[in-house]
C-alpha cells in the first residue's frame, strides 16, 4: 500500500514531457508539490535528478525561471547528455524557506531524501529511485550539499550553485529565527560535519559562484575547507551574480555532471 494518500498526477504539460504531481508527505504532514520532467527517450530505465530551488520559491521555479526542462530536453536532443528524470519538489513551503532541514514539526529533509524519490518509483516505474542525484541553488545549494553528503549511501552524485554554504548565513534572505532550523542540533546542520563523518562514502560532488555573487566568499570557503580536508571535489568559479541569468546558464553544468557519473558506470559495469 502507498504512504501517499490522494496522489494527483497530470498527463505530460507540453512537448517536454514536464508533469504536476501533488501527495500527501509523511515527512511533511501535509501535501506536497513536485514539478517533474521525464523524457520520452532513454529505454526502460532512468536516472533521476532531484533539483532544489531557493528562498522564496517553490516547485515551478526550475521549470518557469531556470528552464531546466528545456535545457534538458534539447541536451537530450542533441546528444550531449544521456535521457534522465528531474524531480523539482517544493522546499516544503514553510516561512521564506524551509533549508531542506528537520524541523519541531515537520521534516523538510526526509520529504526530498525519502517522499520525493519513493513517490516518484511508485508512479513511474521507469525511473531509478534506489540512489539519484541531488542538485540546487542557493538554498537548495546546501540542501543539496548537506543531504547529499548525509545521506551518502543514496546519492550519487551532487551538485550546487550559488550555494548557501552555512545555516547562518541563512538569515541574510529569511526573516525565521536561527533556532527555527536547528531542531535537530547544530552538526546536522553543518555541511562539513557530514563531510567529514561520511568522508570515505561520498559521491562525487562540484559546485560553483559567480564572482559577482554575495556569497562568493562562503563558497570559496568551503572549497578551501574541503581541500584542507583532503576531500575531493571541483570548485569552479564564472562570471555572474545570484540571478536566474547565471543558474539558466550554469545548470548545464549539473546535466553534464549528472550524464558524466552515468557514462562512466555505465562503463564499468560492462568492463
Amino acid at each position: 500500500m502507498s504512504r501517499f494518500r490522494n496522489a494527483n498526477l497530470s498527463e505530460a504539460l507540453n512537448a517536454e514531457g514536464v508533469r504536476f504531481a501533488t501527495f500527501y508527505s509523511p515527512a511533511l504532514g501535509r501535501r506536497g508539490d513536485v514539478t517533474l520532467y521525464v523524457p520520452e527517450a532513454g529505454g526502460d530505465e532512468l536516472p533521476l535528478l532531484i533539483l532544489l530551488h531557493g528562498v522564496y520559491g517553490s516547485h515551478w521555479n526550475w521549470w518557469v525561471f531556470g528552464h531546466a526542462p528545456q535545457t534538458a530536453g534539447a541536451m537530450i536532443r542533441s546528444g550531449a547528455i544521456r535521457p534522465f528524470a528531474i524531480a523539482m519538489p517544493s522546499d516544503g513551503l514553510w516561512g521564506e524557506g524551509s533549508g531542506y532541514v528537520a524541523h519541531r514539526d515537520f521534516d523538510a529533509e526526509a520529504w526530498i531524501v525519502n517522499d520525493v524519490p519513493e513517490f516518484v518509483g511508485e508512479v513511474l516505474p521507469r525511473v531509478r529511485t534506489d540512489r539519484f542525484y541531488l542538485a540546487g541553488l542557493s538554498m537548495g545549494g546546501f540542501g543539496a550539499l548537506r543531504m547529499g553528503m548525509k545521506h551518502a549511501a543514496k546519492v550519487k552524485g551532487i551538485s550546487a550553485h550559488s550555494a548557501v554554504t552555512r545555516i547562518e548565513d541563512l538569515q541574510a534572505f529569511v526573516q525565521e529565527p536561527l533556532e527555527e532550523y536547528l531542531a535537530a542540533g547544530e552538526p546536522n546542520a553543518d555541511i562539513l560535519h557530514w563531510a567529514r563523518t561520511n568522508r570515505d562514502l561520498l559521491a562525487p560532488i562540484r559546485f560553483d559562484c559567480g564572482i559577482e555573487d554575495s556569497l562568493l566568499e562562503g563558497n570559496r570557503a568551503l572549497h578551501q575547507a574541503l581541500e584542507s580536508g583532503r576531500i575531493p571535489h571541483r570548485y569552479e568559479e564564472f562570471s555572474g551574480g545570484h540571478t536566474w541569468e547565471y543558474w539558466q546558464e550554469h545548470v548545464r553544468n549539473t546535466l553534464q555532471f549528472v550524464s558524466a557519473i552515468e557514462d562512466r558506470d555505465g562503463l564499468n559495469s560492462s568492463g
